[in-house]
């Protein structure tokens, strides 16, 4: 019955993971609003849920709204880059060796508006046309998976006692006392892999949110909120300020800033991904750094972006049972300490 359930579930698992996740990560400040006195029944649960959705939904619409309110910017350049085609950066021409065959290249077919249709002759606009509208069915379903995740989580925070004391027994029933321990360190894991990643991934945004303001990219507002986002991603802020160097250098000929905005996220994002986030990761989870490294890659290949934080959990659970099967016995201990 188990299996079939889940079979026929599944299309949904990835909403309810998300929703065990974000319960089990919030699970402490829930526990302190409900000593304040809060009513236990719904209204607690029904807070901490509205504040959960406000807080993850927030960043993406302020990036949905800066993106609509650029977007007829957008359309305007489209329609000047038809009529007139794109103008070369003034610092291609000054490439060493490179320079005039990049200059002659660009004239002829990216400055000159027939050349620029001649090079995009090939692409397929009515499979663009086709995903464009495709695009609506699949926010809808976006937005019933969001909705599955909350009601998931209210519930979840309503009967978490409940819920956690019959885990609890039924691993101490199958495991013993080391499945009760296992599902403490999971727990443990869980909270380390969320607050290590979510808050890892705001400090680098606004870290180089700074370099974009200094550098005087337009906006910068955006461009820190997206930044933010792919920083939840192994290495994916990289996407991002690398756009950023990009529109600097390109469209504004401004190429020491652009160098600059890439050389402050380069070095943001290698001390944040490599040692910052595994030792808050792995130190909440008691993880090597390999093994902490290892979980967030390969969960995220595997199970796409819930992956993100079942990865690290998924080994920290592996970590755990290794450490109590291979625990050695006084006797071992005695023997090692002779030799």
């Amino acid at each position: 019955m188990l299996l079939v359930a889940l079979w026929t579930a599944r299309s949904y698992l990835a909403a309810i993971v998300w929703a065990i996740i974000i319960a089990v990560a919030i699970w402490p400040l829930y526990r302190r609003m409900l000593r304040s006195g809060t009513d236990r029944d719904w209204l607690a649960p029904a807070l901490v849920t509205l504040l959960s959705a406000v807080v993850l939904m927030t960043p993406l619409l302020l990036a949905a709204a800066e993106l609509g309110r650029d977007g007829q910017a957008v359309l305007d350049w489209i329609g000047r880059v038809q009529q007139k085609g794109i103008e070369m950066p003034g610092w291609l021409t000054r490439l060493p060796i490179l320079g005039e065959h990049v200059d002659r290249w660009w004239r002829s077919h990216v400055s000159d508006p027939n050349g620029l249709r001649t090079l995009f002759a090939d692409v397929n606009f009515e499979s663009w046309a086709t995903w464009m509208r495709s695009l609506g069915g699949e926010l809808a379903y976006r937005v019933l998976l969001a909705f599955i995740t909350f009601l998931t989580l209210f519930a979840l925070l309503r009967d978490g006692e409940k819920a956690g004391t019959r885990v609890l027994c039924l691993a101490e029933e199958w495991l013993g006392h080391p499945g009760e321990r296992l599902f403490e360190k999971v727990a443990v894991a869980t909270r380390g892999v969320v607050n290590g990643t979510v808050l890892v991934a705001i400090g680098e945004g606004l870290l180089i949110g700074v370099g974009y303001w200094v550098a005087g990219l337009p906006q910068a507002v955006f461009f820190t909120l997206l930044t933010a986002a792919f920083a939840m991603l192994p290495f994916g802020a990289w996407i991002a300020f690398t756009a950023a160097a990009l529109m600097l250098a390109l469209q504004h000929d401004a190429w020491f800033n652009a160098a600059g905005v890439f050389g402050w996220g380069a070095a943001v994002m290698l001390a944040g991904d490599n040692f910052v986030q595994p030792a808050l990761v792995g130190g909440s989870a008691r993880l090597p750094l390999v093994w902490t490294l290892v979980g967030i890659l390969g969960g995220v290949e595997t199970f796409g972006l819930v992956g993100l934080f079942v990865g690290p959990v998924v080994m920290a659970a592996l970590y755990a049972i290794w450490r109590d099967w291979t625990k050695p016995g006084a006797a071992a201990v005695a023997r090692v300490g002779r030799r």
